[in-house]
C-alpha cells in the first residue's frame, strides 16, 4: 500500500515521503496512530496544502523533545525490588517500572519511549538505558537496581 508520512518514523521515511508498506502495517499501526494517510491524489493534494503547518508542528515537537531530552540526560533512577543472595532479581524490572519510577521525579515517559535492548532488568546493579522521546531525540538515563532480602 502507498501511503503519505505525517511525521518521521524510523527505519521508514521522512515527513512527507510517500513509501510503499504492507497493508497491515498501514492499516493497523501507522494510519490510526497518525503516522500516516492513503496516497490518494486527495490526501496528496490537502498534505502539500498543508506541508507548511505539518511541518512546523513537527520542529515544536522536536524542539519540546530536545528540551525534555536535556533534563533527562544522565539521570539516575533508583529501583528497589525483591533479589536472592546472588543478586538475581525475584521478578524483573519492566519499562513500566521505569516509567513510574521517572513519574516519581517528575519526568513524564511513555512506556514506548523506554528503550531495553537486553530486555527485562534481571540483575542487582546500574543498568545504561536509552529514552527515545522523538525520533530524532534519544537520551541515556542509568537504573540503579537495589536488592532488598
Amino acid at each position: 500500500m502507498q501511503i503519505i508520512l505525517m511525521e518521521k518514523v524510523t527505519n521508514l521515511g521522512q515527513l512527507g515521503e510517500v513509501v510503499k508498506v504492507k497493508n497491515g502495517f498501514a492499516r493497523n499501526f501507522l494510519i490510526p496512530q497518525g503516522k500516516a494517510k492513503r496516497a490518494t491524489a486527495a490526501n496528496m493534494a490537502e498534505f502539500e496544502v498543508r506541508r507548511g503547518e505539518i511541518e512546523a508542528a513537527d520542529k515544536v515537537k522536536l524542539a519540546e523533545s530536545q528540551a525534555r531530552g536535556e533534563k533527562l540526560a544522565g539521570l539516575t533512577v533508583q529501583i528497589v525490588q525483591k533479589a536472592g543472595v546472588d543478586g538475581k532479581l525475584f521478578g524483573s524490572v519492566t519499562n513500566a517500572d521505569i516509567v513510574a519510577a521517572l513519574a516519581t521525579q517528575g519526568f513524564e515517559v511513555e512506556k514506548s519511549q523506554v528503550r531495553m535492548p537486553e530486555g527485562h532488568l534481571k540483575q542487582i546493579g546500574d543498568h545504561h538505558l536509552n529514552i527515545a522521546l522523538h525520533t530524532d531525540v534519544v537520551v541515556g538515563i542509568t537504573v540503579s537496581v537495589l536488592g532488598e532480602h
